[in-house]
C-alpha cells in the first residue's frame, strides 16, 4: 500500500476503508512513514472530516497498536470515567474510590496537564511517593485486588496515540471530532472496561465552548463505544466557573480527601454523584438514579469511599500522612473585592493559565511543577459580594511566579449591582 495514495484519497474527500486507516496508523507507530506526511493525514482528517465507519476504524487501528487489558474473568462491572478537562476538576479523585466501594472495579489511564487544564497524574503525583508508572501486570492486579488503580499511559496500551496526540499538539489538529473520539475511546476500550462515562465541559474554561459542538462530540463517542461494546453515557457540565473550591496541585487531592470524609463541596459532589449514577445503572445495581445517588452519600458517610482512596495509594507506595508537611507553600497571596456587588462571571480560562504560571501547568514539556502552587476559591457565581471580602487565596513555593500569577488572577472576575442567576451545573 502508498500512504500518499491514501492521504490524496482523504484529501479529495474519499471514505478510507480500515486497511487504509490501519496501514497509516500502524505505519506512523512503527516508524515506517515519517511526520511530514502523518502531519498531511491529520490535516486532511481535520479538513474533510471521517464519516462514523472511518471513525471507528480509527480507533480499532490505534488499539491494534498496543496491548488490550481483558478483566472478563472477573465477576465485578468494569467502567471508567473521562473528562475533556476543566479548572479545578478532581472528579476522578473521588468518583474513582467511590464507585471502588461499590463493587465497580475501576482500571483508570489518566493524563497531566494539557493546556490551561490540569492533570490527575500531576495531581496524584504530589503524594510523597506515589507511582503513576505502573507496568500492566501491576495495573491490572491493584485493579482487581482493591477495585481501583490509577495510572499514567504506558507505551503498552494504544502507543499510536500516544505518538498521534504529540503531532496533533503542533499541527492545530486538536480539535478534530473523528481524532478526538479515536484518542478517547482507543485508551478507554483498551483498558478492557465494559461501561464508560463522559464529562464533557462546556463554557469559557473548556476546549468546547458551546453546547452545540460539545452534543456533536458526544454523539460520535456514543457511536464509537456501541460499536465496540461498551455502554457510552455523557454529561455535560459548566465550565464558566473552576469546580469545587482550589484548583492547582496538592490543594485539589486535599480537598478531594475531604470530599470522601463528607465535606466535599455541592458543585463537586453533584459532578461526582451524576457520573457515578450512570456508572451504578449501567451496572445494573440500582433501579433509578435517586437510588443510586442515595448509596453513593451513604458510602460517604460510612467512610468506604475514603478507604479505597487510601487503598489505592498504599498500593501505589504512596504516603498520606507525609503530604501536608511536604506540600505546604512557602508564600501566600490574598486578593480581596474592592467593592460591593454580585459575582457575575468568572475568566475561567485566565485562571486556568494563572495555574501554569504559578506552577500547576508546563509551558514546555520538562517542565517541573510546584506540588504546592495553587488556588482557592470562595465564591461561586450569583452570591453576594461585599468590599474587603476575600475571593481568592493563591499560593505556591514560588514568590516571583506568585506575583506573576496574582497579578492575571485580580482580573478574572466580575461583580455586577444587580442580583445574577446561578448558573446550572449540569447542563
Amino acid at each position: 500500500m502508498n500512504p500518499i495514495t491514501i492521504i490524496k484519497a482523504k484529501q479529495n474527500q474519499s471514505s478510507l476503508s480500515y486497511k487504509d486507516i490501519d496501514f497509516i496508523v500502524s505505519s506512523y507507530s512503527n516508524n515506517r512513514i515519517d511526520d511530514e506526511l502523518m502531519t498531511d493525514f491529520l490535516i486532511a482528517v481535520k479538513e474533510n472530516g471521517m464519516n462514523m465507519e472511518e471513525t471507528i476504524s480509527l480507533t480499532k487501528a490505534m488499539i491494534r497498536s498496543g496491548e488490550k487489558i481483558d478483566f472478563s474473568h472477573i465477576s465485578s462491572y468494569v467502567a471508567d470515567k473521562h473528562s475533556t478537562g476543566g479548572v479545578g476538576d478532581k472528579v476522578s479523585l473521588v468518583l474513582g474510590p467511590l464507585m471502588a466501594s461499590l463493587g465497580v472495579t475501576i482500571p483508570m489511564l489518566a493524563g497531566r496537564s494539557l493546556g490551561h487544564t490540569g492533570g490527575t497524574i500531576d495531581k496524584l503525583e504530589t503524594i510523597p511517593g506515589f507511582k503513576t508508572n505502573l507496568s500492566l501486570q501491576q495495573f491490572k492486579q491493584y485493579s482487581e485486588k482493591t477495585g481501583i488503580c490509577i495510572m499514567s499511559q504506558t507505551d503498552s496500551i494504544c502507543p499510536a496515540d500516544k505518538k498521534i496526540y504529540a503531532l496533533r499538539d503542533v499541527t492545530d489538529t486538536i480539535d478534530s471530532i473523528p481524532l478526538i473520539c479515536g484518542s478517547i475511546m482507543s485508551k478507554k476500550i483498551a483498558e478492557g472496561i465494559s461501561g464508560l462515562v463522559l464529562d464533557i465541559k462546556i463554557g469559557n474554561g473548556a476546549f468546547m465552548s458551546s453546547l452545540r459542538d460539545g452534543k456533536r462530540l458526544a454523539s460520535a463517542l456514543i457511536d464509537v463505544g456501541k460499536a465496540l461494546g461498551v455502554s457510552t453515557e455523557v454529561i455535560f457540565s459548566n465550565m464558566d466557573q473552576p469546580l469545587g473550591k482550589t484548583a492547582g496541585m496538592w490543594c485539589e487531592v486535599n480537598e478531594s480527601i475531604n470530599a470522601l470524609k463528607g465535606l466535599g463541596d455541592e458543585d463537586l459532589m453533584d459532578v461526582v454523584y451524576k457520573l457515578g449514577s450512570k456508572i451504578m445503572l449501567q451496572a445494573g445495581v440500582v433501579d433509578s438514579s435517586d437510588q443510586a445517588i442515595q448509596i453513593q452519600k451513604e458510602n460517604i458517610r460510612s467512610g468506604s469511599a475514603l478507604k479505597k482512596f487510601e487503598e489505592m495509594v498504599k498500593n501505589q507506595s504512596g504516603q498520606l500522612d507525609h503530604g501536608h508537611n511536604i506540600n505546604n507553600p512557602s508564600f501566600s497571596h490574598n486578593i480581596k473585592s474592592k467593592c460591593d456587588g454580585y459575582l457575575k462571571s468568572y475568566d475561567t480560562t485566565a485562571i486556568g493559565w494563572a495555574l501554569v504560571e504559578l506552577g500547576c501547568g508546563r509551558k514546555k514539556s520538562k517542565d517541573k511543577l510546584d506540588n504546592s502552587a495553587g488556588v482557592e476559591f470562595f465564591f461561586k457565581i450569583g452570591e453576594k459580594v461585599k468590599k474587603g471580602d476575600l475571593v481568592f487565596k493563591c499560593f505556591g513555593s514560588n514568590e516571583s511566579k506568585l506575583k506573576k500569577a496574582v497579578d492575571l488572577i485580580e482580573k478574572t472576575f466580575h461583580l455586577s449591582d444587580d442580583k445574577v442567576k446561578r448558573p446550572k451545573l449540569i447542563i
